[in-house]
């Protein structure tokens, strides 16, 4: 287990900056999930960590020691790939010893470790197959083992899950959080699924174009997302944007289609860009006429597409199977709007009372 310090880390190709001056800090045993969208960085930044990329600026610590310059195979970290990166010809208990053998371990200690390894795993009767004769959700957890049984400071998951279907996903994803508890190794895990970092991470980092934008709990994150960046891309379905201004000395907010809601607290500014996520728009009498131009019964709910006589686009997720006609009516849930800065698009927060 380890403490893990990112200093000022930027990373450059020729004049293509990739990442620029982040500054984070890991508890040990804590999980980062880093979240962005592709090209954002995440993986060049745990290529950094792992050091298979050099770094432009900035110092990479772990447990206090400045690992910067240090070769990858020094620095006692584990990654695991999306692909996998099994070896075809060897079985799952030689891909699994490889890493042990090459640091000169006894045959009992590599017997010992891939035996727990593989019990942790449940992958015990697979040992003896190769590869090409597992399912990809053998073949991760395999990688997995491969990663476990070096004992590391630190692992490392590089979009891990994004080769498998849906509900392995789902299975793989709690089996991957279950072990990083009970081991306690502190992790960086990447990921462009925002369901994986709601529920796998202690804290998130977002990205967005090399920068780090929020660091935070993932509800942190999901409650009080730092700018529209953020609030747009966490969430399923994302978050609403409306055009809108601030009334009655800041205590309102007005919509372009005239229609008023009251705040909760009051906010500084004039013009500001409104979000509401789809769950906090309901059906309701006399609210914002709404022309439904999709409907989608999922079971459980149901997402209404519409737009509002201003052309704004809205959308709605409704609980159960709701019956929808081609308009409805909605309103908006006042104590769940977020306010941003139409310019900047960054986080208004209320005046503090007195």
């Amino acid at each position: 287990m380890a403490t893990l310090q990112l200093q000022g880390l930027s990373k450059s190709f020729g004049e293509a900056q990739i990442l620029r001056s982040i500054d984070l800090a890991l508890a040990d045993g804590e999980m980062l999930v880093i979240v962005g969208a592709s090209g954002c960085g995440k993986s060049t930044l745990l290529r950094l960590v792992a050091g298979l990329e050099t770094a432009t600026a900035g110092r990479i610590v772990i447990d206090g020691r400045d690992v910067t310059a240090v070769d990858p195979a020094a620095r006692d970290i584990a990654m695991v790939f999306q692909n996998y990166a099994l070896y075809p010809h060897m079985t799952v208990f030689d891909n699994m010893a490889y890493g042990l053998r090459i640091r000169g371990l006894s045959r009992a200690e590599i017997a010992s470790r891939v035996g727990q390894a593989a019990e942790l795993l449940g992958i015990g009767a697979l040992l003896e197959r190769r590869p090409r004769q597992l399912s990809g959700g053998q073949r991760q957890r395999v990688a997995m083992g491969r990663a476990i049984v070096r004992d590391p400071k630190l692992f490392l998951f590089d979009e891990p899950l994004s080769n498998l279907d849906a509900k392995l996903r789902v299975q793989m994803r709690a089996e991957i959080r279950r072990l990083q508890r009970r081991l306690g190794v502190t992790s960086l895990y990447v990921t462009h699924d925002q369901v994986e970092a709601m529920t796998l991470g202690d804290r998130l980092l977002v990205l967005h174009g090399g920068r780090p934008v929020q660091l935070a709990t993932p509800m942190e994150v999901f409650s009080r997302p730092a700018d529209t960046y953020v609030a747009g891309f966490i969430g399923a379905p994302a978050m609403n944007f409306l055009p809108a201004e601030l009334a009655n000395g800041g205590q309102a907010i007005r919509l372009a289609s005239g229609k008023t809601f009251p705040l909760p607290n009051r906010f500084p500014g004039g013009l500001v860009t409104l979000g509401v996520r789809p769950e906090h728009v309901a059906l309701a009498p006399d609210g914002i006429p709404l022309q439904v131009e999709l409907v989608e019964p999922l079971g459980s709910e149901t997402l209404i597409h519409g737009r509002m006589a201003d052309g704004a686009a809205l959308l709605a997720k409704l609980p159960g199977a709701a019956p929808v006609g081609d308009a409805v009516s909605v309103t908006l849930d006042p104590a769940a709007l977020h306010l941003f800065d139409r310019e900047t698009g960054n986080r208004i927060e209320p005046v503090p009372a007195g």
